[in-house]
């Protein structure tokens, strides 16, 4: 066992910090856990210093730097209120390399989250695209080294070729969107929690910020996207209180399966 993995699972509570609020009760995040001291987040629900690192761990690898409760409440609703990283910070007992870890990749997410931002095929500068619409995007650096406009395609990341106003066409061999191609050619997966569900398309893209994401197959059939954070249904993609309307978590829903989608959503962050 490494270094690491025994301050892991050395990591316990002082039982007589003040500053916590320990509860006598199951760990909400892992109910197998053993008999260590458990605290209480903000929210109300228990967590120990180990098991609240491993889930934010967790968390950042599959790129959410935002950290929202996962407990559940009357058996079937997350709770999903959202812990301040100095919380974490507290509550997790992180070490200063675990935090060193934590905040880089938080800042990056962030970036990546409110900035789409690719380097430059020809001058490896950094360039945002500001209009997520437009696969067409500018580079400053090299229009000013070479007294001329240079663009390039955000998607096949090869020098702009197409004439005139097109915006979603670069005119180079092979340019395709690859998160599209899997939206169409993904294969189909069953819900098992969910009454009916059986011929769902494995891979959706969220309808409100595009980001590509798959069910684990447990649970219902809503996800909370990982980069907006909005909760939508997985079968027929409407947001959940939407889909609730006429539906409930676990029961098929009015309008049935949704179709493979064939266009990606633009996130239009207000």
């Amino acid at each position: 066992m490494s270094t690491e993995e025994q301050e892991q699972v050395e990591k316990k509570y002082d039982p007589l910090d003040s500053t916590l609020k320990f509860v006598d009760k199951p760990d909400d995040l892992d109910p197998y856990s053993d008999g260590s001291l458990k605290a209480e987040m903000s929210c109300g629900h228990a967590v120990t210093p180990e098991s609240l690192t491993l889930f934010c761990q967790k968390q950042l690898e599959q790129s959410n730097y935002k950290f929202r409760c996962p407990a559940l409440v009357d058996g079937t609703k997350r709770c999903n209120k959202e812990w301040s990283y100095q919380e974490i910070r507290r509550l997790a007992d992180l070490t200063v390399e675990e935090m060193q870890k934590f905040e880089e990749s938080m800042a990056r997410l962030a970036v990546e989250e409110y900035c789409q931002v690719q380097e430059c095929p020809q001058c490896n500068t950094s360039v945002e695209r500001k209009d997520l619409s437009n696969l067409c995007v500018k580079c400053v650096v090299c229009t000013a080294d070479q007294k001329k406009t240079y663009q390039f395609c955000w998607q096949c990341r090869k020098q702009w070729k197409s004439p005139g106003l097109l915006s979603d066409r670069c005119g180079n061999d092979g340019c395709v969107n690859h998160d599209l191609e899997l939206l169409k050619n993904c294969k189909t997966t069953d819900l098992p929690k969910v009454r009916g569900v059986n011929a769902c398309p494995s891979i959706r893209a969220c309808p409100t910020c595009g980001e590509i994401v798959e069910h684990d197959k447990t649970g219902c059939k809503n996800i909370i996207c990982p980069r907006c954070h909005k909760e939508f249904c997985f079968v027929c993609l409407k947001l959940t209180p939407e889909c609730l309307k006429t539906s409930s978590y676990f029961s098929p829903c009015s309008d049935g399966v949704a179709p493979r989608q064939t266009s990606i959503p633009v996130w239009c962050r207000k």
